[in-house]
């Protein structure tokens, strides 16, 4: 072979080699990157305590407050047949349960029937005047539609069942996850069973854990 023909083509031969060489570096450290993202930039998977919502006078409070008990959350509303029956059986579940491992978190809404048409703390003041609640009542909210609370809609997903009416009960796990849910209609004494084995399974581990 000629010596020259071999020369040209070793000094093409070398900023080849080196442009590939430079490629295959930035391709490794993007899957490095890619990698270390995926390890340490994981989006956080949504539970029922990851939200915030706004208390009776309109001030943000993070539901993380109540993780580690068993919640039963309600769309509750002053104006309704439902009303006295429900909200005597709740308070009388909160006092019963309640609060160490166990509380009711009502969340008062007017889209059914337009049965819950006062102000936030009107509703708080009615709850507590009337029936004595000792549980929170919250911010008025929508629960269904495109302006839906992300805390409820959480709820609503997770169990594919939408509310129909007032008084709708979500029971949620110490964990942030939707364990049961009952009807405006269902007896309180179908829900003090579910509630009384998430209490048991509480107290079990925190003895797990001393």
């Amino acid at each position: 072979m000629d010596p020259l023909t071999t020369s040209c083509a070793l000094k093409y031969s070398v900023p080849k080699a080196r442009i590939f060489v430079v490629f295959l570096s930035m391709a490794l450290c993007t899957t490095i990157l890619c990698l270390l993202q995926l390890r340490f930039f994981k989006p956080k998977i949504k539970d029922f305590y990851s939200f915030e919502v706004k208390d009776s006078r309109g001030r943000i409070i993070s539901l993380e407050k109540y993780r580690g008990k068993a919640t039963l959350v309600v769309n509750v509303a002053s104006f309704c047949q439902y009303t006295d029956k429900n909200y005597i059986a709740l308070q009388e579940l909160h006092r019963e349960f309640g609060p160490s491992h166990f509380t009711v978190l009502a969340f008062p809404c007017n889209q059914f029937g337009e049965s819950e048409p006062s102000s936030s703390q009107e509703i708080e003041s009615f709850a507590k005047g009337n029936y004595g609640v000792t549980f929170p009542v919250f911010h008025k909210i929508k629960i269904l539609g495109s302006e839906a609370d992300p805390a409820f809609k959480f709820l609503i997903d997770s169990s594919k069942k939408e509310p129909r009416w007032n008084f709708w009960k979500y029971l949620v796990s110490p964990e942030g996850k939707v364990v049961k849910f009952w009807r405006p209609e269902e007896p309180i004494e179908s829900i003090k069973p579910e509630v009384t084995s998430l209490i048991r399974q509480i107290i079990m581990k925190k003895r797990e854990d001393l």
